[in-house]
């Protein structure tokens, strides 16, 4: 075999075996597999509806309601108060009024385009609210309240009747439970102001 040959066929060898090695090996990071984690299982990134791509995100924690223990110590239902006060009358006063609307109008086409403009007078009722005396209504001084008291709560025996305000239902429940039995609940408002 001649010297030029041997030369082509080594030429012809190095070519092929770069191309085989280029495809045969990656840089050795997770980014040439879309479906590879970063700790290396793979995970499917389909929904149900159309097999569409769609991004994972991190669930968002929730926010943990507290929930208090204790014996039941007392009950106490804070009735609604109101108070009779009085405040502005307030009455609609509406009068005619009149305002100038803008019309406009293009005819033509290329340089014979005109635009045409005009004004005409619209009539309407220009409304608004007026003092008018006064008027009497019933206010809200302080809204009804559901209310448990506990003793040793959260197993602390320096804390006791402790008061909370709860709902109607938990009200109820502590209401037919014994003085001093256990109870759990999630309070609405620390504190029972009367």
């Amino acid at each position: 075999m001649s010297s030029r040959r041997r030369l082509a066929l080594a030429g012809f060898t190095m070519i092929l075996m770069a191309g085989l090695g280029a495809c045969g090996s990656g840089d050795g990071s997770q980014d040439d597999d879309p479906w590879t984690a970063d700790d290396g299982t793979t995970s499917s990134q389909y929904d149900d509806a159309g097999g569409a791509d769609v991004q994972e995100t991190a669930p968002v924690p929730v926010p943990v309601t507290p929930t208090v223990r204790g014996r039941r110590n007392a009950v106490r239902h804070v009735t609604a108060k109101t108070a009779r006060a009085t405040r502005p009358h307030l009455v609609k006063k509406c009068t005619s009024a009149t305002r100038q609307v803008k019309h406009t109008e293009r005819t033509g086409r290329g340089t014979a385009k005109k635009t045409r403009t005009w004004y005409t007078t619209e009539h309407y009722q220009k409304c608004s609210k007026v003092r008018s005396g006064t008027e009497t209504y019933t206010r809200v001084v302080r809204q009804e309240r559901w209310c448990v008291s506990l003793d040793d709560v959260d197993g602390d025996a320096k804390r006791d009747a402790v008061w909370y305000q709860v709902t109607r239902v938990t009200y109820d429940e502590a209401a037919a439970t014994d003085r001093l039995a256990p109870m759990k609940f999630t309070p609405e408002a620390i504190g029972c102001d009367q």
